[in-house]
């Protein structure tokens, strides 16, 4: 039996030891900084954590150039630390949680915002608003053998070589350990997926021809260009 038309080719993730990290879900926690809780209007008393998915394939390098998306006028970045699970598991502890990651490298969901918004008023989803093509960053994985645990350390992000977004990994409300044992208590964790752990204030609309970089202490940058929207 033949397929009616070649299957996808997977989503590979660099990693620093020059192995290739097949992509499989990603998971995105949402208002994970009290300061960007505010900005955003909510409350930023630690309350159980929420979080939304997207396409592995909206996964790209760092260094790549990202059109602009079609339908938004408020095209934004926000940077993240993000955990790429080596382990599977289900009901996982927050002690046993750092033994089911593989890496950790810098990121950026980028958001339609307006689009966002507009479906957060409506009580609808968020899907058009975040899971949207080329929206989901990677710089390099870096090996958690390698770096260790990051429970600290400054992330920042800057456009255009202007600083946007400077904050420490402790003002994380959810922390590593918390944010991998809640999400698998929904779902079964398996080895591919990343999970992007919130951005800190700072957020705001970037226009074509803008560079972001993200930089989180002890990991390499994530480099991207805003381009001209996709014409096909």
């Amino acid at each position: 039996m033949t397929t009616l038309f070649a299957p996808q080719d997977p989503v590979l993730a660099a990693t620093t030891d020059g192995n290739q990290f097949p992509v499989r879900r990603v998971f995105c926690i949402g208002r994970n900084y009290a300061a960007h809780a505010r900005e955003m209007g909510r409350d930023p008393d630690r309350e159980p954590p929420f979080f939304f998915t997207k396409w592995a394939e909206t996964v790209v390098p760092t260094g790549t150039t990202v059109a602009y998306p079609s339908e938004t006028a408020n095209f934004h970045y926000e940077a993240e630390l993000v955990l790429a699970i080596g382990k599977g598991g289900r009901n996982i502890a927050a002690a046993d949680a750092l033994d089911h990651i593989y890496g950790y490298a810098t990121g950026l969901d980028m958001t339609r915002r307006d689009l966002q918004l507009e479906a957060r008023e409506k009580g609808r989803p968020w899907s058009t608003g975040k899971n949207v093509e080329q929206s989901s960053p990677l710089g390099l994985i870096h090996p958690a053998s390698e770096t260790g645990p990051f429970d600290s350390g400054s992330i920042k992000l800057t456009v255009n070589g202007v600083v946007k977004q400077d904050a420490d990994l402790n003002e994380l409300i959810w922390d590593v350990p918390d944010v991998i044992a809640y999400v698998s208590r929904f779902y079964r964790l398996e080895p591919g997926d990343l999970i992007y752990t919130g951005t800190p204030a700072g957020v705001g609309a970037v226009v074509e021809g803008d560079e972001v970089v993200v930089s989180i202490a002890g990991l390499s940058d994530c480099v991207i260009k805003v381009g001209a929207p996709a014409r096909d």
